[in-house]
C-alpha cells in the first residue's frame, strides 16, 4: 500500500509539469498579457509598468517566463494577482476550501440518493418504481447543468426560501459559531443540490446494474441456503460487492463535480475556485490562472488517489501496488 501511494505521489510531478506547461503556452499565445489593462490606464506611471514587466519577465522568451514562474511556484510564491491586488496564494487559501465544501457536499448528496435508489430499483426490477426511477434518471441526465442552475435561481427568487447567491449573509461576522455554521449550510443547499443532480442519475444506473449482477452470483445462493435473512444477504453481502465499481468511479465523479462547480459557482454566484478561475481568465490574470488550474489538477489527482484507497479498504481482495 505504501509503495503504491509513493508511486502515485511521484507520478504527480510529470503530470503537474505537463499541465502547467500547456496552460502557460495557451495563455502566452493569447493576445495581450497580465499588464494589458494596466497599460490602458493613463494614471499608472510608465516606469511602474516597466518594473512589472521586468519582474514578471514579460520581455523574455516564453520558456524563460515559464521557468521563472516554476521556480517561484516551488516555494509557493505564485505572484500577485493584478485583478484583485492581493497575493495569489492568499486567494487560493480563501477559495479552495469553498469549492471542496461544495463538491464534497454534492458528492455526499449524490451518493446518499443514488445508492438507495439503485438498490431498490434492482430489488424491484421491472416494477413501477424501477420504471419511474429510470425515467427520472434519464430526465436528470438530459437537463443541462447551467439550465438547472438558472431554474434554481428563479425558484429561490420567486419563493424566497433560499438565498440567490453568495456563501454567507452580510451579518455573518456578527453571528455566533452555531449561527455561522447554519448560515453557511443554508447558502450551500441550493448549489450543492444543483451540482449533485447530474451525478445521481449515472451513479444510480451503475448501482442498479451492479446489484443485479451480484444478486445472481453463487455466493448469494450459498448465503440464502445457510438461512441468512434477505436483508442480511442484500445489504451485508451483495451491497458491499456491488458498490466497488461505484467507488472506482468516485475519481471520475469528483472530476465531473469539479468541472461542474465552475459553471454552478459562476451562475449561482458562489465564491469558489471555479468563479475565481473564470474571472482570472476574463482579466488575463496569468499568475492567478496558472495557480488556480494547478490547484484544480492537484485536487483531481488526490481525489482519484482517495478513490483507489477507499476501494482497497472496502475490498480486501484488492492489493494495490502488487502485480
Amino acid at each position: 500500500m505504501i509503495k503504491y501511494i509513493a508511486h502515485r505521489l511521484l507520478s504527480i510531478i510529470p503530470m503537474i509539469l505537463g499541465v502547467s506547461l500547456i496552460v502557460f503556452l495557451l495563455i502566452y499565445l493569447t493576445p495581450g498579457d497580465v499588464l494589458s489593462e494596466a497599460r490602458a490606464q493613463h494614471d499608472i506611471p510608465r516606469e511602474y509598468i516597466r518594473e512589472m514587466e521586468k519582474l514578471y519577465g514579460l520581455n523574455e522568451p516564453w520558456y524563460t517566463q515559464y521557468f521563472l514562474w516554476l521556480k517561484n511556484a516551488l516555494t509557493l510564491n505564485f505572484g500577485e494577482s493584478w485583478t484583485f491586488k492581493v497575493s495569489v496564494l492568499e486567494l487560493l487559501i480563501e477559495r479552495i476550501p469553498v469549492t471542496l465544501l461544495l463538491t464534497g457536499t454534492a458528492l455526499v448528496i449524490a451518493w446518499s440518493i443514488a445508492i438507495p435508489l439503485g438498490v431498490l430499483a434492482a430489488m424491484y426490477k421491472d416494477s413501477i418504481f424501477d420504471k419511474i426511477s429510470a425515467l427520472l434518471a434519464y430526465a436528470a441526465l438530459s437537463i443541462p447543468e447551467f439550465f438547472l442552475a438558472l431554474l434554481a435561481i428563479f425558484f429561490a427568487a420567486q419563493t424566497g426560501w433560499f438565498p440567490i447567491g453568495g456563501q454567507t449573509t452580510i451579518t455573518y461576522e456578527f453571528m455566533s459559531s452555531w449561527e455561522k455554521f447554519v448560515d453557511v449550510l443554508y447558502h450551500l443547499i441550493l448549489p450543492s443540490f444543483v451540482l449533485a443532480i447530474g451525478g445521481v442519475a449515472g451513479m444510480m444506473r451503475i448501482m442498479r446494474a451492479n446489484f443485479l449482477d451480484h444478486i445472481r452470483a453463487d455466493y448469494v445462493t450459498t448465503a440464502r441456503a445457510k438461512g441468512l435473512s434477505e436483508p442480511v444477504v442484500m445489504f451485508r453481502h451483495v451491497l458491499r460487492n456491488a458498490i466497488n465499481p461505484l467507488i472506482t468511479a468516485l475519481g471520475f465523479a469528483f472530476s465531473g463535480l469539479l468541472s461542474g462547480a465552475l459553471l454552478v459557482e459562476n451562475i449561482m454566484d458562489y465564491p469558489g475556485l471555479g468563479q475565481l478561475l473564470y474571472q482570472a481568465f476574463m482579466k488575463q490574470d496569468q499568475h492567478l490562472v496558472m495557480a488556480a488550474v494547478l490547484m484544480s489538477c492537484m485536487m483531481l489527482i488526490f481525489g482519484n488517489l482517495f478513490a483507489d484507497l477507499l476501494l482497497a479498504w472496502n475490498d480486501p481482495q484488492v492489493r494495490l501496488g502488487e502485480d
